[in-house]
């Protein structure tokens, strides 16, 4: 019962999170240095494969960046995804085990296209 309450909350974060990541990458990227690995993080984010934990751990962090209103609002210029920063490395760092080279093509892959 634990188990599915969790299933469905990482499921319904990821679907906020995949509805907003784009949009604000794209804002985000002049701003943040290693925006590919936090692209690499989304794509493991949605990799059934990755362990829930570190899912959880994912998207908590991906929902943060996208929300604009977090502790230091995103439309502040050259302060506003400091916060965010903060946040993505952190849980880049605690995943980074989970992060495949498959995530980090994708990452490559989607970045080039853009």
């Amino acid at each position: 019962m634990v188990k599915d309450f969790a299933t469905a909350s990482v499921d319904a974060d990821e679907g906020e999170v995949r509805a907003k990541f784009w949009r604000t990458a794209k804002k985000a990227a002049r701003h943040i240095p290693f925006m590919d690995e936090v692209v690499a993080g989304y794509f493991c984010a949605l990799d059934k494969n990755t362990p829930l934990r570190a899912k959880a751990i994912l998207l908590a962090a991906l929902g943060y960046f996208v929300l604009p209103t977090d502790t230091i609002p995103d439309f502040i210029l050259g302060f506003g995804f400091t916060d965010d920063m903060a946040v993505l490395t952190a849980a880049l760092a605690a995943v980074r085990t989970h992060m495949t080279p498959a995530h980090r093509l994708a990452a490559r892959e989607a970045l080039v296209s853009d």
